[in-house]
């Protein structure tokens, strides 16, 4: 910066409030530093600065979510980076693919480098360990799940009330053998789910059929091998509840290849693209990834900048979106108990 400041014929202040993106500087100055600056192919060292600045802050936040890949993560990562971007703050981001190794390691990783504060979607029902990775001024939010073992904020979908929306919409329909497939049943929002699916079952007078109930469905084929082997039972089902949206993926393509997706009514949780451009296009429990995300960021945000209030629970809608799947009436032969033949 000493080099900038003499190359541009300033000060060192006058290079220091430029490089910090400061508006006060007169434009004249800030055209020769930026002159400077390309021409000595100067570049703000960050670790540098943080060492100088009183607050040590970094102008980093960390998010860790299941996998940065998945539809829902990557629009919950897209609101998160739009709100940091708005405070000129990064985000660093990692995927934590359902494993608490791998979760605490991201945790240090991001940690040593004094992010700011961490959003994150815990892995496992303990993370009373981030008491002693994050520092005293550095916040937590946990969002899509909630977190144990720390005090701190929490953003969540209602997934009980949207899976028993899900299955009481299939009741409706007149379907009484409804299968649930689900994500793997540590997961707390699986858990939810499932309960959603029980609660709808039970409000209904229906009593649930463990030949019907498949956990641990983490990936599309996962789910399409669950799904070809429940149309081969005596009595398969007319309709199904999938909690997830690869897990739904999954569903549809083994349908399809059963020559059943006209046949079988499908409920997803968590839209996905494209969704509504299949034939017939497929009913789900949106979730507001979103706004889960802006949320989520606004409460890191407020804590970063001092707020000492309790922590909250943010609960954030999911909504039923019908485009036909969900519809569905029970077909007779599958309603007779008659299996599929290939």
């Amino acid at each position: 910066m000493n080099d900038v400041a003499r190359a541009a014929g300033v000060s060192l202040k006058t290079v220091s409030r430029v490089v910090n993106g400061e508006v006060t500087v007169n434009p004249v100055l800030a055209a020769q530093v930026q002159q400077a600056i390309e021409a000595l192919h100067y570049r703000h060292d960050i670790g540098a600065s943080t060492l100088r600045r009183s607050d040590r802050r970094t102008e980093t936040i960390a998010l860790l979510l299941e996998d940065v890949g998945n539809p829902f993560s990557a629009a919950l990562h897209r609101s998160v980076e739009d709100e940091a971007r708005a405070r000129g703050v990064q985000v660093l981001t990692g995927s934590l693919d359902e494993d608490p190794q791998r979760e605490r390691e991201l945790v240090r990783a991001f940690t040593m480098r004094r992010a700011d504060g961490m959003i994150i979607a815990p892995v496992t029902d303990d993370q009373s360990f981030l008491s002693t990775e994050m520092h005293d001024d550095n916040p937590v939010v946990f969002v899509d799940r909630p977190g144990h073992g720390i005090p701190a904020d929490a953003v969540l979908a209602t997934n009980v009330l949207g899976a028993t929306e899900a299955t009481r919409h299939l009741v409706a329909h007149g379907h009484r053998r409804i299968a649930y497939l689900g994500d793997y049943i540590r997961i707390s929002t699986a858990r939810q789910r499932h309960q959603g699916y029980l609660a709808a079952l039970a409000e209904a007078g229906l009593e649930p059929e463990p030949g019907l109930v498949t956990h641990d469905l983490h990936t599309a084929a996962l789910a399409e091998s669950a799904v070809m082997a429940l149309f081969h039972r005596p009595q398969p089902p007319t309709a199904l509840f999938t909690s997830q949206n690869l897990v739904t993926i999954g569903t549809v393509r083994a349908l399809r290849r059963l020559q059943l997706h006209r046949t079988v009514a499908l409920v997803g949780f968590d839209d996905f693209p494209l969704a509504d451009l299949l034939e017939p296009a497929v009913t789900v429990v949106a979730q507001d990834p979103a706004t889960m995300g802006r949320t989520a960021a606004r409460a890191l945000f407020r804590r970063i900048d001092g707020d000492p209030s309790p922590p909250q629970e943010h609960w954030i809608p999911t909504t039923m979106i019908r485009r036909g799947s969900g519809e569905l009436p029970p077909s007779p032969s599958l309603a007779a108990g008659r299996p599929t033949r290939l």
